[in-house]
Order: C-alpha cells, then sequence, then structure tokens
C-alpha cells in the first residue's frame, strides 16, 4: 500500500494529539496532586480510597460530635463551679447567723444576702450554651428550666440527658437535667434527718447527727419526746418506745444504729422527729434557711427554733455540695473521655490521610521528569514536523 503525505500528516497529528493529552493529563496530576482522580483511571485504587474517604468522613464528624460534647460540657463544669461557689457563700451566711450574737437587723440583712443567692442560683440553673440551648432543661432546651416559686423555684424541664456520639458505639452525656442536678439532693445528713417540732418552747437545739450501725438502722421514723427537761424517750412511727434516757446538754442521743446530738434545756412536751432522708431540691434549702432567718430570735424558744433550722439548713447545704461535686466529677469523667477519644480519631484520620496518599498520591519527581521529557518530545516532533512540511522538490530544480 502507497503512504500519501496526507496519510504520514494523520498519523503525525494523531500522535501529537496523544501527547499532547498525556502532557496534559500530567500537568492535571502535578496540580492536583493526585495519580489518579477518576475511577476509569484506577477501578482498584480508586475503590480502596473511596473506603478510606467513607470511613475518614465518619472519624471527622465524631471529631465534630465531640468538639461540641468539650463545650457543652465546659459550659455544665463552669455552671457548676459557680453553684459550688454560691453554696459556700450560703454556708458562710448560715454560720454567721448561727453565731449567738447576731441582732434581728443582722438576721434581716443575712436573709436579704440569702434571697439574693436564691436568684443567683436561678439564674445559674437557667445557663445557656453557646447555641441558646438551655444545659438544665434535659431535652427541652428551649425555654428555660427553673422559675422562682413560693418553695424556692419550680422545673419545667424534663429528665433527659442528651447524648451524643464521639465514636463507633460510644456515646458520652453532654448535659445532666435539672431535676438530677438541683432537685435530687438528699436532705438532713444524707441518711436520716433532724427537725425541731414547731410547737417546742424549750432552748435545746440541734447538733450533729450521725449513723452509729449502719446495720442496725432500718430506715424508720422516730420521736425524740422530753417527758422532762432532763429526760427523754425515743418512739418509733408506730407508738413503741425504742429508748429511754437521761439528758445531758451536748451529749448524744443513741437509738436504733444512729445517734442525735442536742444542746441546751428542752421543756417538757419538747420533741425533735427523725425520718429517712429524702430528695429535697437545692432551692428549697435556701427558701427554708430564708423564712428561718425571717423568724427572728426575740425569745430563747424562737432563737433555739432558729439555731435548729440553721443547722438543719447546713446541713442541707453540705449535702449539696457533696452532690454537686460528684456531679462535677462525673463531668470531668467525661471530659476525659471525649479528650482520650479525640486523641484516638486524630490517630485514625492520620492513619487513613496516609492510606490515601499511599494510593492515590502523586510522586511529584517522577511526574516532573515525564513532564519534562513530554514537553522535550513535543517539541522536537514540532520542529521535525515543520521542517518535514517545507520539503519540496522544487528547491532542487
Amino acid at each position: 500500500m502507497r503512504v500519501t503525505q496526507g496519510m504520514e500528516q494523520a498519523q503525525f497529528l494523531a500522535a501529537l494529539n496523544q501527547l499532547e493529552s498525556s502532557i496534559a493529563t500530567n500537568q492535571n496530576e502535578i496540580s492536583s496532586g493526585l495519580s489518579f482522580t477518576t475511577a476509569s483511571e484506577n477501578p482498584v485504587g480508586a475503590g480502596l480510597v473511596s473506603g478510606y474517604n467513607q470511613v475518614l468522613a465518619q472519624s471527622q464528624q465524631y471529631t465534630s460530635n465531640g468538639n461540641s460534647a468539650q463545650g457543652s460540657l465546659n459550659t455544665e463544669d463552669s455552671a457548676i463551679t459557680q453553684l459550688q461557689n454560691q453554696l459556700q457563700s450560703l454556708r458562710s451566711l448560715a454560720l454567721e447567723a448561727n453565731s449567738g450574737t447576731a441582732s434581728q437587723q443582722d438576721l434581716s440583712a443575712i436573709a436579704t444576702q440569702v434571697s439574693q443567692i436564691q436568684q443567683s442560683l436561678i439564674s445559674v440553673a437557667n445557663t445557656q450554651d453557646g447555641s441558646g440551648n438551655y444545659i438544665f432543661g434535659g431535652f427541652s432546651t428551649e425555654t428555660p428550666p427553673f422559675s422562682a416559686s413560693a418553695t424556692g423555684a419550680s422545673y419545667a424541664g424534663d429528665q433527659g440527658q442528651r447524648q451524643v456520639q464521639i465514636g463507633a458505639g460510644q456515646t458520652v452525656v453532654i448535659g445532666d437535667n435539672g431535676d438530677l442536678v438541683f432537685n435530687q439532693i438528699k436532705n438532713g445528713n444524707g441518711t436520716f434527718n433532724v427537725t425541731a417540732a414547731a410547737g417546742n418552747t424549750g432552748s435545746a437545739i440541734l447538733g450533729a447527727t450521725s449513723v452509729t450501725n449502719p446495720g442496725a438502722y432500718t430506715g424508720g421514723t422516730y420521736s425524740i419526746d422530753f417527758t422532762a427537761p432532763n429526760a427523754y424517750e425515743v418512739v418509733d412511727g408506730a407508738g413503741a418506745t425504742v429508748a429511754t434516757g437521761t439528758y445531758t446538754s451536748g451529749q448524744a442521743i443513741a437509738f436504733a444504729g444512729i445517734q442525735v446530738t442536742l444542746s441546751g434545756t428542752p421543756a417538757t412536751g419538747d420533741s425533735f422527729n427523725v425520718a429517712p432522708s429524702t430528695d429535697q431540691s437545692l432551692f428549697t434549702t435556701v427558701q427554708n434557711l430564708a423564712t428561718a432567718l425571717g423568724q427572728g430570735n426575740s425569745t430563747p424558744a424562737a432563737q433555739a427554733q432558729l439555731s435548729s433550722s440553721i443547722a438543719n439548713a447546713i446541713d442541707n447545704i453540705d449535702q449539696a455540695l457533696t452532690h454537686v461535686q460528684t456531679v462535677q466529677a462525673s463531668v470531668g469523667a467525661r471530659l476525659n473521655s471525649v479528650t482520650a477519644q479525640q486523641s484516638v480519631a486524630t490517630a485514625q484520620q492520620t492513619q487513613l490521610q496516609q492510606s490515601i496518599t499511599s494510593v492515590q498520591g502523586l510522586d511529584y519527581a517522577s511526574a516532573i521528569t515525564t513532564l519534562d521529557s513530554q514537553n522535550t518530545t513535543l517539541s522536537a516532533a514540532m520542529q521535525a514536523f515543520t521542517q518535514t512540511q517545507g520539503l519540496s522538490l522544487f528547491k532542487y530544480l
């Protein structure tokens, strides 16, 4: 078959086009840093990269969730720290009021400060995060969970605990509901609670209480009744007498595996009630203290009632401090869990990026060398083609 000049030109142009296409592909690879960008260029590699990218995207979402969880938990931790500070201030005020030297005017001033702390506590309970969500509302994050009431504050949130997933099969609670944090606090010493009867006319006041034999305390209710200023009997909830004795101020009265210390001089017919500890709202504790301070200490009996009420309030405040410390410890543990998972996710993402690079990454040195060679070949081919096209027999006649 005779090869014509037109055929040679067509073949040359086809080869030239192929070379230019290869140069363009190589330039795109160098520009993108990828050895291939479509599945058709490397089907096996593209499948591997797709799998890696799916796992990487999931891991990055876990990291994003973790960052969000850290923000929420840090907000709660800060709120609980404020709560502890307010409780410490409240405790100091209660001790000041129970110093025995506070005048009625002093008590009124302290009561005002207690009421101000109550408002601050409600503000803390209605803390919002950076997105405007109320962190102590449970799942009800759009409305304030607490509002002032006659007994302290009422809770309008729910029992939910919001969670986010921070890893494969791993979730973390990012918000404790307000009922758990502020309402589910045991009163008294955490096991039982002692209160002075409202009708007491003597000067006996409540002191320390404790459990001496946990196995002997059954959680029943009792009444310490004074049959004389120096004699008492302990009656259980069924009316049966479980203990009697001679009363000595400052000496513990022991029965049923517990003991109660009273001081002062009781009147005949005075009594102190003992009952198992129950959940009591922090706001109720504060309101009870403010109410007691407002009743004054104008008589020895009123002073005794006030002292017993303040002693009971201090016990309840101590229980609240212990409770919120436990909540804060839980928040800290969750923060540590998130931090640990973030480290795992970062290491995993680094490994996945390396795996993707090993499959799809470009060898720049080799690619640039190839591109230089292709450009040299293209230049030489263009020159040769130009010279060839310039040949003619007429130049030799």
